[in-house]
């Protein structure tokens, strides 16, 4: 059952007809991931969190389970380990007998270009972005394709569409994982999974504020009298058509419709989610 402090809102929300599912969501203790943990158990989908801080994930999945009344497993671990997806799909086959919606969101934007980036920043990168997000597919498909059904969004960039020469470490893996949604997509859809991919633009998360504004700064020393919240203000006004930074809610409300029943037809698909923007910053 889910809060009855939410019965007014569930009333008026579209019925994405996944209530009693369950999903998988890697990177989902804060920023897009837990956002859209949140808009699925808002529409009743029983959850399987994972980060790598034990004591934050812990507290974002209790938070979820007493907010919704959802069930909620917290697996906290590094993605970039090769056995740890499979480890992680077990464990959650083990205590919820299916795994109906799987959302490959662990990774972040990185500053570096082909010429600046190390073998570090390469190897690590693309072990987190891109081939936890392989290894995830890989032990959940077959619980779907038991089933006959299932849905997988995978959270690109819209680097991997536009590359920023910047972020080249990023945007390489982005467009990596947009071919491999297409590919798999064609593989498994007479399975009844449906596979897509979120090109995100830039969003108001914790990495953004810690990482790119930082890093914004230091090639914009003129603008280092102003706060985050008015430096991003002013960048989301210059860097994007429609005026703004989007919000990690922004991106939840997209990934939760491509996961849900109402979604049929849609796969293969990569949804530019960037406020019109063709660069990323």
């Amino acid at each position: 059952m889910l809060a009855a402090s939410f019965e007014d809102k569930l009333e008026n929300m579209m019925d994405l007809q996944i209530s009693e599912k369950v999903a998988l969501v890697t990177g989902a203790s804060v920023g897009i991931g837990y956002s859209i943990c949140e808009e699925l158990a808002a529409n009743g989908v029983h959850l399987v969190m994972i980060a790598r801080r034990k004591e934050q994930l812990e507290m974002a999945a209790a938070k979820l389970n007493q907010k919704y009344g959802v069930k909620t497993l917290a697996i906290a671990g590094d993605v970039a380990f090769p056995d740890f997806p499979q480890r992680a799909v077990a464990q959650a086959l083990e205590a919820f007998s299916s795994i109906d919606l799987l959302v490959n969101n662990a990774g972040r934007a990185h500053m570096g270009g082909v010429l600046t980036a190390s073998e570090e920043d390469w190897y690590s990168m693309t072990d987190v972005k891109f081939s936890a997000m392989r290894r995830f597919c890989l032990a959940a498909i077959p619980a779907m394709q038991k089933k006959g059904w299932g849905r997988i969004v995978n959270i690109s960039s819209i680097g991997g569409i536009y590359p920023n020469p910047k972020l080249t470490v990023s945007h390489a893996l982005s467009a990596a994982i947009n071919n491999l949604t297409k590919s798999l997509a064609l593989d498994v859809a007479a399975d009844g999974i449906l596979v897509n991919a979120v090109g995100v633009g830039a969003v108001a998360t914790d990495n953004m504020t810690n990482n790119m504004i930082p890093k914004y700064r230091v090639s914009h020393p003129e603008l280092n009298d102003k706060t985050d919240e008015e430096l991003s203000a002013m960048i989301g006004r210059e860097k994007t058509p429609v005026g703004h930074f989007g919000q990690p809610e922004d991106i939840a409300a997209i990934a939760a419709f491509l996961l849900s029943g109402r979604n049929n037809f849609v796969t293969g698909h990569t949804v530019e989610a960037s406020g019109g923007a063709d660069r990323f910053m």
